[in-house]
């Protein structure tokens, strides 16, 4: 039951925290316009992203404990929570993740929306995003090749952030959409694919760069041999339908909606195209971060 709850934990965490980072991004380098659209939205999106990361880094510390001291009433003990996160890095990782959010929170609750609030809540994010690469495998690699390793985990969670939050807050535009954001949303739209591909460049070579760690090139053959294997397959067929209806809204859904918009036609279909594509790709990057809450639970091949 408590390996259930720190999977859990983990998912809940991962998701805020891509939000965390990735939505105020996303607004920051999508609306310097006066037409910006309705963004009242944003606040209390991020004020709950936030509030998930606290409460669940610091719920995730408890559970952690607890699987390590045995049981979860030894786990509510002070000196066991104390040598976790002073004698841990997972521990101090925890912490410094809930402290980050737990400042969003506060940052959110006494600003206004605007670029000084998604800047400071975007910055704060970044401490969560990178973080998660302490809570991983990317932090157990010893040797020459350990800080490597780190810093491509660090890297690899910040892209993830990128894309699966901007992901996150273009689904909520769409779904909170108003007839004369249309012009607006258009703009986000093809302003995205540059980062979304940037995204996309580092999690594939991150991804080659924790592979090489935690798979091996000898292994690879076998990858389908444990749990470890077969959840990694899980994730790129994941990924790869993600990128798939990406490349499908930034080279076909969001070039219709810009010619709707440009000859006076309705946009009313396309948009309605957009976002159930935008759904659909918001669905399987929550399952893709389900399946890595569940791998970050079990020992990579190059451990066994």
């Amino acid at each position: 039951m408590l390996e259930v709850a720190v999977i859990a934990l983990r998912w809940l965490q991962y998701g805020g925290g891509v939000v965390l980072l990735g939505a105020p991004l996303f607004l920051l380098y999508s609306f310097k316009y006066a037409d910006a659209p309705n963004l009242e939205w944003s606040r209390p999106t991020l004020r709950l992203a936030a509030i998930i990361v606290a409460l669940g880094s610091l719920a995730a510390l408890v559970a952690q404990t607890a699987v390590m001291a045995g049981s979860l009433s030894e786990a509510v003990k002070p000196a066991s929570l104390s040598f976790m996160v002073t004698g841990t890095a997972l521990g101090m990782a925890m912490v410094v993740r809930a402290a980050a959010a737990l400042l969003g929170l506060v940052a959110l609750v006494a600003l206004k929306p605007g670029r000084a609030l998604w800047s400071v809540t975007a910055a704060l994010g970044l401490i969560v995003a990178a973080s998660f690469a302490w809570t991983g495998h990317g932090a157990a690699t010893e040797g020459p090749g350990g800080p490597i390793h780190l810093v491509a985990n660090i890297i690899h969670a910040v892209a993830a952030a990128l894309w699966l939050g901007a992901l996150a807050a273009l689904t909520a535009l769409l779904l909170r959409r108003a007839g004369p954001d249309d012009f607006a949303i258009h703009r986000a739209l093809h302003g995205f694919a540059g980062l979304g591909t940037l995204a996309v460049l580092l999690l594939v070579l991150t991804g080659l760069v924790n592979s090489w760690f935690l798979i091996g090139p000898e292994r690879v053959a076998s990858i389908a041999g444990n749990l470890y294997g077969q959840l990694l397959v899980a994730k790129l067929v994941l990924f790869s339908l993600m990128l798939a209806l990406a490349a499908s809204n930034r080279f076909r859904l969001t070039p219709t909606l810009g010619y709707a918009l440009e000859t006076g036609q309705p946009s009313v279909a396309a948009m309605s195209a957009l976002r159930r594509s935008l759904l659909i790709e918001t669905g399987l990057g929550l399952a893709l971060i389900g399946v890595v809450a569940v791998m970050g639970t079990l020992p990579p091949p190059a451990s066994l």
